[in-house]
């Protein structure tokens, strides 16, 4: 199946403003229809969820307790991993399977289609990639869709 990643457990790292709840930085939004209810369901398939915020301090703390509050404790919080030392060498970058962010282009899908394009009919993670080709580092055998992007090798 060109096209799909279908390993059983993921990384996933989840925005809060704008996905997990409605956009009203500083401040706590909404919760955005389904968020903890999916939330919870991936975690039950086994996948690790990420909080990946732009947060800090005092609103980091309190986005934290709100998602704690709401059923949903993360495996890391702007962290690769809960023991990461975060440091100038450190990327900001995370190494994730799944980005689930408000700022994709588009726009957020909302948390029914995120669902649905992870897992569909609730069943084993199978996720399609639009384009399974932008996927591979660029190396021998990928010369062809380079020269298509860019009209050279």
């Amino acid at each position: 199946m060109q096209g799909f990643i279908n390993e059983k457990s993921k990384i996933i790292a989840v925005d809060f403003d704008g996905t997990v709840v409605e956009h009203k930085y500083p401040e706590i939004g909404k919760e955005m229809l389904f968020a903890f209810s999916t939330l919870k369901a991936l975690q039950q398939k086994g996948h690790k969820l990420i909080l990946w915020t732009i947060r800090t301090g005092k609103l980091l703390d309190e986005a934290v307790e709100y998602c704690k509050k709401n059923g949903v404790e993360f495996y890391a919080v702007n962290k690769n991993y809960p023991e990461e030392v975060l440091d100038t060498n450190t990327s900001r970058k995370l190494n994730v399977d799944i980005f689930i962010d408000d700022r994709n282009v588009g726009g957020f899908i909302g948390w029914s289609e995120v669902w649905q394009s992870l897992h569909p009919e609730s069943g084993d993670f199978l996720h399609q990639l639009k384009h399974p080709d932008a996927h591979h580092n660029y190396k021998s055998g990928n010369e062809g869709l380079f020269k298509k992007l860019f009209g050279k090798k």
